[in-house]
This record gives structure tokens, sequence and C-alpha cells, in this order.
């Protein structure tokens, strides 16, 4: 008896350490629960400086996607329910208009009739003056009706038509919420993938995390210093925009886990944000976890469609979930078709290098513009 009271304590404290990891999974409101989450990822935010902070972090993130996508889901559903009960409506409210059409056509054609006959022939029809005042009274009465038919027309289509606007409005909604389903689901298998490559990664190893998180440290600072010429770099001559002027490393280089190039617009040694000066004509593939992608400027761009776009400019996903640094002072993009790199803008060309961490060379290009006070650079690259 005294194990099994033993065995029912330590049952309880499990299942109160559980609750106590995740006190938001016994929420029902699904805007509660979502708000929830929320609130644990703003409390994590800024621990990820361990392996198990930065899991915990992610697992966070994508139980809060699962209950925005369970949020969708039911939102759907309520309005699907909506558009076909107004879609019944409707179709009632137009058997009635129908009905009611029918009807005053029918009386109207009587009334015409009846005022084609003179009053006078009325009553020497009649049977009498008896008979002549009924007859006139109920020709009022019917007019009286053809006058409530007429009103309940009037208020039958005003009706059909405002149930027909709020149908499309809701279709409309339903639309969006489905796209917002699409959305919601894709960022919840590119968190889940995320999370497999981060333990892939560290072989789930929390002193190869921290390796990680110094080769993170090491690049944003190593860029800074290039971003201030702190680099050793070499004239290369003059390039007009579509010029080749490099190629992107394939694979890990120094400070890089995987092919991309790092391009980056600075004006007097300040980042800027590529978007504002990057055409919006250019096939696309979002690999950043949702980081923002608007650009909206003229230039050509740096690699040649369809331009595969891993992470954006400023807090991005991937300094939010890891914290390794604090913001992306460029975009990293790579090429599905070609791994060729290209000159923005006319400008003059430096090709440079920078000693990295753990004495890696980081190779990069230059372009000082011609017409302003921009210049561009490209990280990961050979020539």
């Amino acid at each position: 008896m005294r194990t099994i009271i033993v065995l029912w304590l330590l049952l309880i404290a499990v299942t109160s350490v559980v609750l106590a990891a995740d006190n938001c999974i016994g929420i029902s409101d699904l805007d509660e629960k979502v708000t929830c989450y929320e609130r644990k990822i703003q409390e994590n935010q800024g621990r990820q400086k361990t392996l198990a902070g930065t899991i915990a972090y992610l697992d966070n993130k994508t139980k809060l996607t699962l209950s925005q996508i369970e949020k969708t889901e039911t939102d759907i559903k309520t309005l699907e329910e909506e558009v076909n009960v107004l879609t019944v409506k409707i179709s009632n409210l137009d058997i009635n208009l129908s009905d009611v059409s029918r009807l005053l056509i029918a009386r109207v054609g009587e009334a015409y009739k009846r005022h084609s006959v003179n009053p006078t022939l009325h009553l020497l029809t009649a049977g009498g003056l008896t008979d002549f005042l009924e007859r006139a009274k109920y020709l009022k009465a019917a007019q009286q009706n053809d006058q409530k038919l007429l009103l309940e027309m009037q208020q039958s289509r005003n009706l059909s038509q405002q149930q027909k606007e709020l149908k499309e409005q809701k279709q409309t909604d339903l639309e969006n919420l489905k796209k917002q389903l699409a959305t919601q689901n894709a960022s919840l298998l590119q968190q889940k993938s995320v999370k497999t490559n981060l333990l892939d990664q560290t072989k789930n190893d929390e002193q190869r995390y921290q390796q990680l998180l110094t080769i993170a440290k090491a690049e944003y600072l190593a860029i800074q210093d290039i971003i201030a010429h702190k680099g050793k770099e070499t004239a290369a001559g003059h390039v007009d925009a579509g010029d080749k002027i490099a190629s992107i490393i394939q694979g890990a280089s120094c400070n890089s886990n995987g092919t991309h190039v790092h391009f980056i617009v600075s004006e007097n040694g300040a980042a800027k944000n590529p978007f504002d000066w990057l055409s919006g004509s250019v096939d696309w593939v979002d690999n950043s976890d949702g980081d923002q992608f608007n650009p909206h400027g003229n230039w050509t761009w740096p690699i040649k469609s369809k331009v595969k776009f891993n992470q954006g400019y400023g807090v991005t996903s991937f300094v939010q979930t890891y914290h390794w640094y604090p913001f992306h002072n460029g975009i990293d993009i790579n090429s599905e078709s070609a791994n060729t790199v290209m000159a923005v803008k006319p400008g003059t060309l430096y090709k440079g290098s920078y000693i990295g961490w753990n004495g890696c060379t980081l190779p990069y290009v230059r372009v000082d513009h011609d017409e302003n006070s921009l210049e561009t650079l490209y990280l990961h690259v050979i020539y």
C-alpha cells in the first residue's frame, strides 16, 4: 500500500513539473492560448545563450504556431458554416422575392382591367348599391394589399442584397484565412527544420553550440570591420552594372555554414536596407522563416533568378531565434541557377579579405558607386 502511495505521489509530482514547464497547454480558449505562448516567447527572448535555452525557445515558437493554426482552422470552419447559412438565406429570399413578384404582376394585371372599365358601368352591372359598395371596399382592400406586396418585395430585395454583400465579405475573409493557414503551415515546417538543423549541427552537444555561437559573433564583428574599411583591399578597376565581379563560395566558408552571398548596402560606414534599392521584379523563393521581403527600388540583383532568400535585413527571424548577434546588416541570398555575382551599379571594384575567427580568411568584393555616396559589399565569394 505504501508503495502505491509513493508511486501516486511521484506521478503527481511529475505531472506538476510538466504543467509548470508548459502552463499554456491546458488553456481551452484559443485566443488565450496564443497569447500565453507569445508571452512565453517574450520571456525566453534573449536567453538563447545555451543549447537548452535555444531549444526551449524553438519549442515554444512551434507551440505558438500550432495554436495559431488551430485557431485559424476553427475560424475557417466557423466562416464556412456562416457562408453556408447565408447561401440558404439568400436562396429563400430569392424564392420569396420571385413569388411576390409573380403575385404582384398578376394583381397589377387585374387592377389594370378594373381601371379600364367605366365606374358608371361598374354601378350599372352591380347588383344594387350595396353590391357596388362591397366591390369598392374590395378594390380598396386589394389596393392596400398591392401596396403591402410592393413594400414586402422592396424589403426582400434590400435584405437579399445585404445578405449577398455579407456573404461576399465572408468569402473574402475565408480566402484570406486559408492563405494565412498556408503561411502558418509553411512557417511550422520551417521552424521544425530549424530545430532539426540545429540538432544536426550541434549533435545535441553544448560545447559545439558554444562554438557556433562564437563563430556567429566573430562573423558579425568581421562584417562590421569590413563595412568600416578595415579589411585588406586592392583596387581592381571600373565595372558596370551586370558585370561579373565574383562567384559564390559553394558550401561552408570562413564564418559561414552554407552557400550564400551576404549582400550589403553601405553609406559612410553605416549599413542600409538593401530592399530600398533592389528591384521588386525578381523571381524568388523564401527560405528565411518569414523575414520581410519588400524590394522596391530599381537596381538589378547581384545574382541571377531564381533567388533563394535565406535571411533578411534587421532583426530577422534568425536573430530573434538565436540572439547570437543583435542585427543583420545585409541580406543572405543565393541562386538556384548560377553562382555568379554581379555588380548592381557602375563603380570602382575592390577585391578584399579579412582575417576572421580562428585565423580564417573571409573574402569579399566592394563596389564604390560612381553616382552617389553608396557602396555595395559582397561577402563569402571568390574572385
